[in-house]
């Protein structure tokens, strides 16, 4: 045992050496260069428990419990001004991001090999971020907690948390991304304006899910703009400008890439500040070096269009729509720099993605002319095609009951719509950009425009609703159980399966609980039973057949 102990702390020795051999000591010393920057240390003002003042910038929660930021200033005073409003939030989400990597590695051992890892994988991150967002993330650094320093210094690990939804996306098969957005105008919207939606549907959580912010921005350079995400986020992945362009970003199928570069949340954030049209965004895009595949969906109040960024490490198209006033994006590239792409064609084939994309076309032809309230029910969606009931949570279905959030956007009128929880279904509550930055001063709780919001979806106060959050609360104890080897009831099996009764992995979870519990032909009844349902992936089709052939033998051999 002593031998053991020896021969991991020298071979973690020797792996840390080697990393630090291979460049990584240049960017974990790295600090960028803020001498240029005026700074003002942030006094904030506690008006009450959810609103903060400091001068200009503001910090309130509404009603809908969505946080409202506005800050302006140059990029380090950015950062000082989000840090010193948010620090209690901020932090609060690092620690929730954090303890899901702890649970997912709870070896202390492996935890110090994982550190060494990043430290090495996002050696040439810095290299790839523009110097005035390295500014922003140093100022927001300062009140991020002492807690994780053993991770990396303050500034570097904001700079990693940029990346990590990029790695989020790389791991598709973890199932932390489905993402839809769509854009439709002219003969397809009511007033033939623009119209936008997306659902975010990166999971890491219900707690992280749980304190949205929407940030408005105002740089001392550049275009003011609004963006949908968390606490310590400067980039974006959800948002819009003052000059009517907007970004939306899906994930494609992508290699586990090799080293971290630009985020993409930084590219399109970049493509908000200073892009007033469609050429601007691509040319921005085209020159960012990017570590995963990526799909911007871009709309353009001045072009009244929209088209897709396609971007990945190796390759970079732009999918233009042609004869048609509506725009699809799911997970799976579309321009003709891809069409031979062997991972992008596998994506459409195995994934559901193209089934996603099918299912905006049917409701398209469904509901011809859209609104706003026509937009929200169509990224509530929880139907599959023609309607076919495929369980609640489906990730098949555009909505899957897991968005952190749901956006509405009209780029020439600037408005946006921003959902609430539970997931897209609370309300949507309207923001108008021509308010908010024209210039008169804002003030808090004037950021919405209440007589714009869409109303809360009847399903989140609905019995259906309350049955499949309490179905994922039961999946998580039989998941538990199986590794534990707890035992449970028939009688909660059958309670638990009738919560929601459509969806493939109820019947696929039970199969398993029976299975490690070597009770066979019960195995066998859930997995037959899984097959004649909705199943997401074609993976997942495989796996519950192979443990169907697998019960069968032992079955047989019992």
């Amino acid at each position: 045992m002593q031998y053991l102990s020896y021969k991991r702390v020298l071979i973690y020795f020797l792996f840390s050496f080697l990393l630090i051999s291979c460049g990584v000591s240049k960017s974990v010393n790295h600090i960028p260069d803020v001498k240029q920057y005026a700074l003002e240390i942030p006094k904030v003002h506690r008006i009450n428990d959810s609103t903060f003042s400091y001068n200009q910038n503001f910090l309130t929660k509404n009603k809908q419990q969505l946080w409202e930021l506005y800050i302006k200033g140059n990029p380090l005073q950015l950062g000082y001004n989000n840090g010193a409003l948010t620090q209690d939030l901020m932090q609060k989400q690092e620690g929730i991001f954090f303890s899901k990597v702890e649970g997912f590695v709870p070896s202390k051992f492996k935890q110090k090999l994982l550190n060494a890892f990043l430290k090495w994988y996002n050696r040439k991150m810095y290299l790839n971020v523009r110097e005035d967002y390295q500014a922003e993330l140093l100022g927001l650094s300062q009140y991020s907690s002492d807690k994780y320093d053993f991770i990396a210094p303050k500034y570097l690990r904001n700079l990693y948390l940029h990346g990590a939804h990029d790695i989020g996306h790389a791991m598709q098969d973890l199932a932390m991304v489905g993402c839809t957005s769509l854009a439709v105008w002219n003969e397809n919207t009511e007033d033939g304006d623009m119209l936008i939606g997306r659902n975010f549907d990166f999971y890491v959580g219900d707690d992280f899910a749980r304190n949205k912010l929407v940030e408005f921005v105002e740089s001392e350079d550049g275009i003011p703009y609004m963006s949908v995400s968390w606490p310590g986020m400067i980039g974006v992945v959800s948002g819009m400008n003052k000059e009517g362009v907007t970004v939306t970003i899906n994930a494609g199928k992508s290699r586990i890439p090799l080293t971290a570069k630009t985020p993409i949340s930084l590219v399109t954030r970049e493509i908000l500040q200073y892009a007033k049209n469609i050429e601007e965004a691509i040319a921005i895009a085209r020159k960012r070096n990017v570590f995963v595949s990526e799909s911007i969906l871009v709309g353009s109040a001045h072009d009244k269009n929209a088209v897709i960024i396609e971007v990945s490490p190796k390759n970079f198209g732009v999918y233009r729509i042609q004869n048609t006033s509506k725009v699809f994006c799911t997970n799976h590239f579309q321009s003709d720099v891809y069409k031979d792409d062997v991972r992008n064609q596998k994506q459409i084939e195995e994934s559901h993605s193209a089934y996603r994309y099918e299912k905006l076309q049917e409701l398209l032809q469904e509901e011809k002319k859209l609104n706003p309230e026509k937009m929200a029910s169509i990224l509530r969606n929880r139907s599959g095609i023609k309607d076919k009931s495929i369980g609640n949570g489906n990730e098949k279905a555009l909505n899957q009951l897991l968005a952190h959030h749901a956006v509405i956007f009209s780029p020439e009128k600037k408005l946006a719509w921003v959902s609430s929880n539970p997931y897209q279904l609370g309300e949507f509550v309207c923001y108008d950009l021509n308010e908010i930055f024209s210039g008169k001063g804002l003030q808090r709780n004037d950021f919405s425009k209440s007589q714009l919001n869409i109303g809360r979806d009847p399903f989140a106060d609905s019995q259906e609703f309350k049955n499949y959050e309490e179905y994922r609360h039961l999946s998580l104890k039989i998941s538990n159980a199986i590794h534990q080897k707890e035992e449970l009831t028939d009688g909660f099996f059958a309670h638990y399966t009738s919560l929601n009764p459509d969806f493939w992995k109820g019947y696929f979870l039970v199969g398993k609980y029976y299975y490690h519990k070597r009770e066979y032909l019960k195995a066998k009844i859930q997995f037959e039973k899984t097959l004649t349902k909705e199943i997401t992936t074609v993976p997942d089709q495989k796996s519950v057949e192979k443990y169907l052939n697998k019960t069968d033998k032992k079955f047989k051999k019992y």
